[in-house]
């Protein structure tokens, strides 16, 4: 039993350790914009759909993450890009998760904000959203009339799809989401 605790300890370390290896900033935003392209095709390819919400929506954010549950605490960080439509700004983020509850697992997941006006696009860089844990199969944007199959209502005019990529994670949970600006990637205009 030590020893798996010692080898779920050695990996908790090697997944936080990302800033041993710090890259340029340029080399970054190379790397999180190719994980928002990797992020889009595979949405598009579970729900075709989602390309035209995506192309309508006011603006939308791609956020990949990492999570980890060893007994009843979690931990997840992620990151990823917000894409302003209507005005082309393109804002870097980051992520962390907290969890409580009853859990084992590692699993890698993305997931795609949709956002449908000026107003949640400010709230959602400000940080401003609190994530809900309702989860409805199908959502409407009530702006464009598209439908959002297997998107998320977690807050007023904001929908979520989350995408598995890697792993497996059985677990009960609470989480406490936060999403913020990564000021290195993106200053404040």
């Amino acid at each position: 039993m030590k020893k798996f605790f010692a080898a779920l300890t050695i990996l908790l370390c090697l997944l936080t350790a990302t800033t041993v290896f710090a890259k340029s900033a340029d080399e970054q935003r190379t790397e999180i914009n190719a994980l928002h392209d990797r992020t889009l095709k595979n949405l598009y390819a579970k729900f075709p759909h989602a390309n035209r919400v995506i192309d309508n929506c006011y603006a939308y954010a791609t956020l990949s993450n990492t999570g980890i549950k060893i007994g009843i605490f979690g931990d997840a960080h992620g990151r990823g890009v917000a894409i302003n439509n209507d005005t082309g700004e393109r804002v870097y983020l980051k992520m962390n998760e907290q969890s409580a509850g009853i859990g084992l697992g590692v699993k890698e997941y993305d997931l795609i904000f949709v956002i449908s006006s000026r107003e949640a696009w400010d709230d959602f860089l400000a940080g401003k959203i609190r994530f809900s844990a309702e989860a409805d199969a199908a959502a409407n944007d009530g702006v464009t009339g598209a439908s959002m199959e297997g998107a998320t209502y977690v807050a007023p005019g904001v929908w979520v799809y989350q995408m598995t990529t890697k792993g497996v994670a059985l677990e009960a949970t609470i989480k406490g989401m936060k999403i913020w600006r990564d000021k290195k990637l993106s200053p404040d205009n």
